[in-house]
């Protein structure tokens, strides 16, 4: 049985900054942190106005909706849970969006038959899987990302990353906490 209870999320910046959002908690969710949003954002900043993204591993909607407040033109954003599209629908509604694109599927089924090409990539697949690992293998043989995207992951920051495609380039990495989170520039 899956637990569920609201938790809140802000928005740390751009036309919604300081906006809370609620979402329901369940186990799988785990949002990124503020002070990492906040990084990664800033990595992001000269990119994200008029981007389309794509936020694989959605939960919560934390860096698609942080993309969206920042100018990204379209945030497509992939989760297996009915109730987590469900919530970020109402997100959307309630924000007066319509650059959010909500589909209830599983990541690696979604990689498999997307034909759309992305400026950013957010790849924060739950901590210990080998999700991450399968998503980079399918990005290598594809063509999804356009030159000079950037590709954001996040893992436990104890886990080792897997190999990278060869075409990916380390820009920026940091740890906080028990997070370790990564941008790539794809070649």
């Amino acid at each position: 049985m899956v637990r569920v209870t609201e938790n809140t999320l802000r928005i740390i910046g751009g036309q919604w900054s300081g906006r809370k959002l609620l979402f329901p908690k369940v186990d799988a969710i785990r949002p990124t942190p503020d002070r990492v949003r906040e990084t990664l954002f800033n990595w992001l900043a000269p990119i994200i106005p008029g981007a389309n993204c794509l936020d694989l591993f959605t939960g919560s909607g934390a860096l698609g909706f942080e993309a969206l407040s920042r100018g990204a033109a379209s945030v497509t954003m992939c989760d297996s849970n009915p109730t987590i599209i469900s919530t970020l629908k109402q997100h959307a509604v309630l924000l007066k969006t319509t650059g959010g694109v909500f589909l209830q599927t599983d990541a690696l089924s979604f990689l498999k038959r997307n034909t759309q090409k992305f400026d950013v990539i957010f790849l924060d697949p739950p901590f210990a899987s080998d999700l991450l690992k399968q998503c980079f293998e399918i990005l290598s043989k594809s063509d999804y990302l356009n030159s000079g995207a950037m590709i954001y992951v996040e893992t436990h920051s104890k886990e080792v990353l897997p190999p990278v495609p060869d075409n990916w380039s380390d820009h920026r990495s940091k740890k906080a906490g028990d997070v370790a989170y990564y941008l790539f520039i794809k070649a």
